[in-house]
């Protein structure tokens, strides 16, 4: 999902792109409609192996190693839910082990994200990047 930007890119890119929005409903939209342009996620992995525990809403979650760059996929029943698996997707879909652990989970603050979710929804966030963090330490 990532496209040649750096992660820092891609987090200013998503800052530059909230910025244009006056409030967070808009925001909350813009998340919302980034969740439709996931790819769609296998039927055959929306099963117990690939749920992600940690969330209220129902999350699955998998990845791929591919030329020593992760590959993601996810899905949630919840809308904003699957807004946030793309926000997150769009900082560290297809990057390197070491990419991934140099790029700080502050991000969500300098998006003004954690202070604009329910406490749920923020530590379900973090839980997922816990994870993506811990794949990448594992192949590092």
């Amino acid at each position: 999902m990532s496209d040649t930007q750096s992660p820092t890119a891609a987090i200013q890119t998503l800052a530059d792109e909230f910025a244009f929005f006056d409030d967070w409903t808009d925001r909350y939209q813009y998340i919302i409609d980034m969740g439709k342009q996931l790819p769609e996620f296998p039927s055959d992995k929306l099963d117990d192996a690939h749920k992600f525990h940690g969330c209220q809403s129902q999350v699955w979650f998998d990845y791929a190693w591919r030329d020593g760059r992760i590959h993601l996929q996810g899905t949630s029943d919840a809308a904003i839910v699957k807004g946030l698996i793309a926000l997150l997707f769009r900082v560290y879909d297809q990057r390197t082990p070491q990419e991934i652990l140099d790029t700080s989970p502050d991000f969500l603050d300098q998006l003004g994200l954690k202070s604009h979710l329910s406490a749920n929804r923020a530590t379900g966030l973090m839980g997922m990047i816990q994870k993506i963090r811990s794949i990448a330490m594992e192949d590092k």
